[in-house]
């Protein structure tokens, strides 16, 4: 295929732009099969080596969900410990998961100790393991998207103590926590724009050498 036509490139750069960190869900069920199709485009994504070294663990149960969310509470008020100010006032009032309303969780885990792909390309460069996973949740952020379905990353986690928690085998790496469903609005501009967090730059800088 020599090119896209330009319809299909301008739906792109909004399905691009309209993707965004949802924190806020319905509590409204998401179909399975919606979410295989979306889940299924992992194995779309390009990885080193052809190592596919991404793992994904789904939390269902009230046990699993309740040590991820108590996790999450005790790395937030310790981040909220290292603000003071304004941004602690700001960073107080910010709604930073959706793990007490979104449907769907997943923690996402690179096999740092995988066969697959014999190493080719990690070998200098581990972490293009990692990478590679996180090529991976792109895909499946952007077909939750185009499906109406929302995603949000949540980052402020004690790793090891879900690794813990969730039994995972030695070798795996917590790359993502995701919270998947049906947010409760839509805005192409992100939340933390919206409050004054942190503002865009204008353009991207590139350095030549």
């Amino acid at each position: 295929m020599s090119g896209f036509s330009q319809d299909f490139q301008n739906d792109l750069l909004d399905l691009m732009r309209w993707r965004r960190d949802v924190r806020r869900f319905r509590r409204d069920p998401v179909d399975e099969a919606l979410l295989q199709e979306c889940l299924a485009t992992f194995r779309l994504a390009p990885s080193v080596g052809l190592s596919e070294p991404w793992r994904v663990i789904r939390l269902e149960s009230d046990a699993a969900r309740a040590a991820a969310l108590a996790n999450f509470t005790a790395a937030n008020q310790r981040a909220l410990d290292g603000y003071s100010g304004e941004k602690a006032s700001i960073y107080s009032s910010l709604k930073l998961s959706g793990m007490q309303e979104s449907p769907v969780q997943l923690a996402i885990y690179c096999d740092d100790s995988t066969a697959q792909g014999a190493g080719l390309g990690a070998g200098t460069m581990p972490e293009t393991r990692r990478y590679s996973v996180v090529g991976a949740i792109t895909h499946f952020w952007l077909a939750a998207r185009a499906r109406g379905l929302g995603v949000g990353w949540v980052s402020i986690l004690d790793p090891l103590q879900l690794n813990q928690d969730l039994a995972v085998p030695e070798g795996w790496t917590l790359v993502a926590y995701l919270c998947v469903g049906w947010p409760e609005s839509s805005n192409d501009t992100p939340e933390l724009e919206l409050i004054g967090w942190e503002t865009r730059r204008d353009a991207l800088a590139i350095e030549t050498r």
